[in-house]
């Protein structure tokens, strides 16, 4: 039984027996920076992207399966990506209940949003752009700036035979030689969160993969992100030390014009692929803004446990073992009204998300078409695709309800059963849960009693660790950080409040669900719920 066996039971008993260390305060005044800091390197400022179709709606992202036929990408196109995703667009200063607001007015410790949610607005996922020579740029490895909506240049050359090499044989994806590759600076978050790190990181990883689907799959073009790999190989081409910073995924682009020979003349054959440099490394280093830089030992073993099998990529199937348990038939069935329409676009949904953070107000109670919409969205959150799709993940994560104020449905704890266009509910308990929602939950930054229903996703945690090893554990993470993007961005389409937090006694929800004799693990809950009008706000757009 591997490492990760260990530190998911940890997680899961955390609100009751404190991971070590106990006790731990973040030295907030040596904190380090919400992005990595490349001194001296060449800035590629970026355009702003083409303007986004109105037909690339959420619906078509989150509930349409992306099936080809769309545009490739282009440097405008993956411009728009990573500003809609990753990118600072725009500052807020709305009074709520979360511990950080006397800080926000002041411009240093400003809230600037993006369109992916991140675990305590930490931000710690690093995106680097391998290009290759069919980028208009010249090729090389560039990071991503959130700041300025730009790419420093890290390396020049063309390196993607290095990253086509380590994904190795069976890769998800198209044939490309431009590839996005998805690092986490484990000091960025554990400055905060300590031990508890891997399990915040890892989700966040899977929130930016389903941002990036959703953008792209409502232009009807899919991306299919490889989990495994050659980690190694890949933390040398960038220069990282390999316990200080993970590789979690890498995402092959379709690209425009990639293959194709420079001459005159449509049908030119595909350009053999170039064999791999020899060994070759970033040598520019980030700049850390910490004094002081803490070991965790739980989050190093995580670290060191999930790359040990990064490249044992899983058979086609090999996760059908820790598929979620089918809704229980004895319990009786309340059907879904019909779902309303997620019409909104992918951009505009991205700019308006936000948590509501104790803005909730009992009394609208939320439309239960909202509801279903919100419960679809989140399903197809659940599908990552790339190599966890073809080892069986879509499968995996199972979702419950439980109802506070949404109007047609009563009170009570259900699961959601997908089955079918809108779905339906299964009664697992029709005792009130505002009680036991607000008693289970450990932070002062909302009343769970006044939201109109709680989303709560689970998953096997343990069997989708026997069934492809430590790695797994990212896998798990990423697909409910999907289900958790997803949310919030149906949320934002449907003009409906929304928030998402981790700090809940786990082990009460499994028991509220019935689930102590099985494997199922509750990991994050999600809000939902009209905001009170008139509440005090600022918002000042920038892109």
């Amino acid at each position: 039984m591997g490492y990760a066996h260990g530190y998911a039971t940890a997680i899961m008993h955390r609100g009751r027996v404190p991971m070590e260390p106990v006790d731990f305060v973040p030295d907030w005044a040596d904190g380090p920076r919400k992005t990595k800091h490349y001194p001296g390197t060449d800035r590629l400022p970026l355009p702003a992207g083409p303007a986004y179709p109105a037909y690339a709606t959420v619906e078509r992202g989150l509930l349409t399966p992306a099936g080809g036929g769309g545009p490739a990408f282009d440097l405008g196109l993956l411009a728009g990506l990573l500003r809609d995703s990753y990118g600072l667009v725009g500052r807020r200063l709305g009074v709520q209940a979360n511990t950080d607001l006397n800080a926000l007015p002041f411009y240093p410790l400003a809230n600037w949003s993006r369109g992916t949610a991140s675990g305590g607005g930490l931000y710690p996922v690093s995106v680097y752009w391998v290009s290759g020579p069919s980028a208009p740029v010249p090729p090389g490895v560039h990071h991503y700036a959130p700041r300025h909506h730009a790419l420093r240049r890290l390396l020049t050359g063309d390196v993607s035979g290095v990253v086509r090499e380590a994904l190795g044989e069976g890769a998800p994806g198209p044939d490309t030689d431009q590839y996005l590759v998805l690092g986490v600076k484990y000091w960025q978050n554990s400055f905060k969160y300590n031990s508890f790190s891997f399990h915040a990181v890892s989700m966040d990883v899977g929130a930016l993969l389903g941002t990036w689907r959703t953008w792209a799959g409502a232009r009807g073009t899919a991306l299919e992100p490889a989990l495994w790999f050659d980690e190694e190989r890949l933390a040398r081409l960038l220069g990282v030390d390999g316990d200080e910073e993970g590789i979690f995924a890498v995402v092959p682009l379709p690209w425009a014009g990639y293959g194709v020979a420079a001459r005159p003349g449509a049908g030119a054959p595909a350009a053999p692929l170039p064999a791999p440099p020899p060994e070759v490394s970033v040598r520019h280093r980030d700049r850390e803004r910490s004094r002081t830089v803490l070991d965790f030992e739980a989050l190093t073993a995580m670290q060191r446990a999930t790359a040990a099998g990064a490249t044992a990529r899983p058979a086609p199937g090999a996760l059908a073992p820790a598929a979620a348990a089918a809704p229980g038939q004895e319990r009786a069935e309340t059907p879904l009204p019909r779902r309303a329409p997620l019409a909104r676009d992918v951009r505009g949904a991205l700019r308006a998300r936000r948590s509501s953070f104790g803005r909730f107000a009992a009394e609208r109670p939320l439309d239960g078409a909202h509801l279903t919409s919100c419960l679809a969205a989140a399903a197809g959150g659940s599908r990552l695709g790339g190599d966890a799709a073809a080892a069986g993940a879509d499968g995996l994560v199972k979702m419950y309800a439980l109802v506070n104020h949404v109007a047609g449905v009563e009170p009570g704890t259900y699961e959601y059963v997908p089955d079918g266009d809108p779905g339906a509910l299964r009664c697992v308990s029709a005792e009130p849960p505002g009680a036991f929602l607000q008693d289970n939950y450990f932070l002062a930054n909302y009343n769970l009693e006044q939201a109109a229903a709680v989303l709560v996703p689970t998953i096997r945690t343990h069997s989708v660790l026997d069934a492809v090893g430590d790695r797994g554990y990212r896998l798990v993470n990423a697909l409910i950080g999907g289900v958790a993007q997803a949310t919030y961005t149906a949320a934002a389409a449907l003009d409906v409040g929304c928030g998402v937090a981790l700090g809940f006694d786990n082990i009460a929800y499994r028991e509220r669900f019935g689930l102590l004799e099985t494997d199922e693990m509750p990991l994050l809950i999600m809000m939902l719920g009209h905001e009170r009008r008139g509440a005090s706000d600022f918002r000042f757009e920038i892109a």
